[in-house]
This record gives structure tokens, C-alpha cells and sequence, in this order.
């Protein structure tokens, strides 16, 4: 998964860089590239290569959404694409394993940053520093959530799909610092300890937040739905998620509404 998310990573960041990309619409009107497209291409068949007995859901596949499976592989082949297209550097590649409704394992690599982020084989979340190399892991630094002051807290939220209720809610809380991050960066800025606390209050599919969910979970975090705060569960119907919060254990949630 590391592997084939750098070295889909790398062809992302070919087209990235090119004078011109081709930016079509797709039925619910978000964004597509040509590198959302040859990304997906990519991870899918070394995926289903790799693991030929597995579920590979991804979101350029759309016939993969009617699927279901209790173990199953979930991929956005490059999230952020509006980040993309603007040319901001925020986006990702995300590859993430869940098994019974948990994402247990993930990849998040952020191309135009050089970030690399994954969960080990025993569960633990790191950031791998250095050059970066397909076929040779590098020095990694294991990733802790932060302890958090409920007084003065760190707050990230998208670049993109921040509203007033996003705000509003945020506002419940005695928040230090806000940050802003696009695609699942947000997650990974949780696990690092840069930020305590992630809510989003708009709509997201899994393929959006299975692999941050499991760097943050490996990291000591936690992922709960907004209206109940039970645990954000994956394999759902169509594969869409409901509002959720992101956090640190040690910030005391506020009711959702």
C-alpha cells in the first residue's frame, strides 16, 4: 500500500506540474483529472494484483459502490482534487484496509508536500522522513495525539467545505489557534498533534476518511459520529458518511445540533 500510493503519488505530481491538465465534471458536479483517472488506474490494479481476493472499493469505479464486503480495501486515488485543480498542494492519495466496519490500516501520502503518513503492521501510526523511495522504506517517527488543553485548543477545518455551521459549532469550544488543511491532511494534523480537533459537518464518502481514520486511530485518536459521538463504522450503505468529529481523547465534545 505505501508503495503503490508513492509511486501513484509520483504520476500525480507529473500531470500536477505539467503547463495543462484537462478538469472534467462528474454527475454530482465535484471535479476530475485526468490525474484522479491514471491514479486510480494505477492503485486499483496493484491493489487487486497484491490482494486479488479482496473488496477494492475506489471512488473513480462506481460500479465498486454497489459492492460490499466485511474486509475490504477503500481508495481515493487523489482526494483534494479542487485543491488540486487550484493548484494548493493539499491533496492526497488514500488507501486504507477495514476490517468489520474499522479501518485498521492506511496510507495518506501528500504528493506536493512530501508527507507521508501509514500505519505499521502492528497498528502503529508514523511519518516517514527522507527521500521518499518506492521500493526502500525510509526513517520513520512514530505519531502521538497531542494532550489537549480543553482552555486552548487547536482547531483544523477544510480549505474548501467551511460553512457557518462548521463555525458555529466550533464556536462552542475555547479554541487558541485555528488552522486550515484540504483533503484528509486534516485527520493526519490530529495524529501528529498540530491540531486537537477536526469536526465536519458536511458530506463526505469513506473513501474520503478510511485511511486518515486509521493513521489517527493508530495514533491514539478518535473518529465518533457528530449527532451520537458513537464510532464513525465503514461498510455502509453506498458508502457515505455522516457528520463526524475527529479528535484527541481529552477534549471534552460538545452536543452536536
Amino acid at each position: 500500500m505505501r508503495r503503490t500510493a508513492l509511486l501513484a503519488g509520483a504520476r500525480i505530481m507529473e500531470i500536477y506540474d505539467a503547463d495543462d491538465f484537462e478538469v472534467k465534471v462528474k454527475s454530482d458536479a465535484s471535479p476530475v483529472t485526468e490525474a484522479d483517472e491514471a491514479a486510480d488506474a494505477m492503485i486499483s490494479d496493484a491493489l487487486k494484483e497484491a490482494f486479488p481476493e479482496v473488496l477494492v472499493v475506489t471512488e473513480e469505479q462506481a460500479d465498486s459502490h454497489t459492492e460490499s464486503a466485511d474486509s475490504f480495501l477503500i481508495v481515493d486515488p487523489l482526494d483534494g482534487t479542487k485543491e488540486f485543480v487550484r493548484r494548493r498542494g493539499d491533496f492526497t492519495v488514500n488507501i486504507a484496509w477495514v476490517e468489520n466496519g474499522v479501518p485498521v490500516r492506511g496510507v495518506v501520502y501528500a504528493p506536493a508536500k512530501g508527507r507521508l503518513f501509514y500505519t505499521t503492521a502492528a497498528g502503529q501510526s508514523v511519518e516517514e522522513t527522507g527521500a521518499l523511495d518506492p521500493s526502500t522504506p525510509g526513517e520513520t517517527v512514530p505519531l502521538a495525539v497531542a494532550s489537549p488543553d480543553n482552555g486552548a485548543l487547536v482547531v483544523v477545518a477544510s480549505k474548501s467545505h467551511r460553512d457557518q455551521a462548521t463555525d458555529d459549532y466550533i464556536g462552542k469550544y475555547q479554541v487558541n489557534d485555528m488552522t486550515s488543511a484540504g483533503s484528509s491532511l486534516k485527520f493526519c494534523l490530529v495524529a501528529t498533534g498540530e491540531a486537537d480537533l477536526y469536526p465536519r459537518l458536511g458530506r463526505t464518502m469513506e473513501w474520503d476518511t478510511a485511511a486518515g481514520h486509521a493513521v489517527l486511530s493508530g495514533a491514539g485518536g478518535r473518529v465518533v459520529r457528530f449527532d451520537d459521538h458513537t464510532p464513525l463504522i465503514y461498510g455502509k450503505a453506498g458508502y457515505a458518511n455522516p457528520f463526524f468529529i475527529a479528535y484527541a481523547p481529552g477534549v471534552e465534545l460538545k452536543p452536536g445540533g
